[in-house]
């Protein structure tokens, strides 16, 4: 006679990027292993390609392809996972900011932890009075080859990223999408732009949404309070 099975709890939330409502599932066992393992190795590519894994499987709704996510869904999603999966509070050690020094733990709860948007942050950036440029987010998978696969220095990386996140140039007449034009056309594109006109697609990242949580923490030494902001996956695993 076989074992029974061991039903699994199912869960929904809102992808801060679209809104769209999708459901998931708490990570396994096995999954667990695969994420222990690769934390074990220190290996950031490692870590991440664990990541994307135990996502692809928990999320049961059709059509999300993990990889095509903006960075930010990918970090909002695995901290819901590993929510329902372990336990909703997180614990973290914090740096007191006013000595630098003194580390306090706290408690934070994964439901308090969300995905700001900056106000006025936008999509559409306009180059010059004709031409308009529509951006797209990083995905995992850009994320990946950009900082763990492409070779290079950081400033070469980082234009390549910037290409790779334009979806579309147009003007009131016409319309150039990605798809339909080469990576070095994109790079001559930018290429083109003046420092005020590029700072404009800087701005886009520098702006775009993260995963953030402002927590108030008292140095134990000092009696002083302070504010701590924490932001970015990595930040909530301290």
């Amino acid at each position: 006679m076989p074992l029974p099975k061991i039903s699994t709890p199912t869960f929904e939330l809102e992808l801060p990027s679209t809104g769209q409502t999708i459901k998931y599932r708490p990570f396994l066992v096995k999954e667990e292993k695969v994420l222990l393992f690769a934390l074990e190795s220190e290996n950031t590519k490692q870590i991440t390609n664990a990541v994307k894994t135990v996502i692809k499987n928990c999320i049961s709704t059709r059509g999300i392809k993990v990889e095509d996510l903006p960075t930010f869904d990918i970090e909002y999603l695995f901290l819901n996972i590993r929510g329902k999966s372990v336990g909703e509070e997180l614990d973290v050690n914090l740096i007191c900011p006013d000595d630098g020094q003194t580390s306090v733990p706290v408690k934070i709860n994964v439901e308090d932890i969300e995905v700001q948007k900056p106000e006025g942050h936008t999509t559409q950036i306009k180059v010059t009075d004709e031409v308009m440029l529509e951006m797209k987010y990083p995905s995992l998978n850009q994320f990946i080859k950009e900082n763990f696969q492409a070779e290079g220095n950081d400033a070469e990386k980082s234009f390549d990223m910037i290409a790779s996140c334009v979806s579309q140039v147009f003007t009131e007449d016409e319309v150039w999408t990605a798809e339909d034009c080469t990576k070095k056309e994109i790079v001559e594109f930018l290429e083109q732009m003046n420092s005020t006109q590029f700072r404009k697609i800087e701005k886009f990242f520098a702006t775009m949404p993260k995963l953030s949580h402002t927590i108030s923490i008292k140095n134990p030494n000092t009696n002083i309070e302070s504010e701590v902001v924490l932001e970015g996956l990595a930040s909530f695993f301290a």
